[in-house]
């Protein structure tokens, strides 16, 4: 499910699991994210069987992180992104079938997926 180098990008700082605080100035979106590192196995239940995942995948968004403060946000990197691609929040709430509004949906938080390693607690 996810890009090759992802994949390769967590095994070898083993990641998953680990929890990653962005402050609101770090964070491009300004809301601050607190998040849990999905393993692959957490990312392909999220895209599978629940929102935003279920309708984000087809616009090639796969899951790589969870809401720790209990927004139900997910977050997700995109394999149409040259990587290492940015991490974006999808907001559950914004995203209920393939009509949604992608502008209002989708926020960018990193500019790329390897600023998570600056942010691991």
């Amino acid at each position: 499910m996810w890009p090759q180098t992802y994949r390769r990008f967590v095994e070898q700082h083993a990641l998953a699991g680990k929890e990653i605080e962005i402050s609101a100035d770090a964070d491009l979106s300004r809301v601050g994210a607190s998040l849990k590192l999905c393993d692959e196995a957490a990312a392909k239940s999220e895209a599978n069987d629940f929102y935003p995942g279920l309708i984000a995948k087809a616009d090639g968004y796969v899951p790589i992180g969870e809401c720790l403060i209990g927004s139900g946000d997910p977050y997700f990197i995109s394999v149409h992104d040259e990587q290492p691609g940015p991490v974006y929040r999808i907001y559950h709430d914004s995203v209920l079938d393939a009509g949604y509004d992608r502008e209002q949906a989708i926020a960018r938080v990193l500019d790329s997926y390897e600023m998570l390693l600056q942010h691991v607690n």
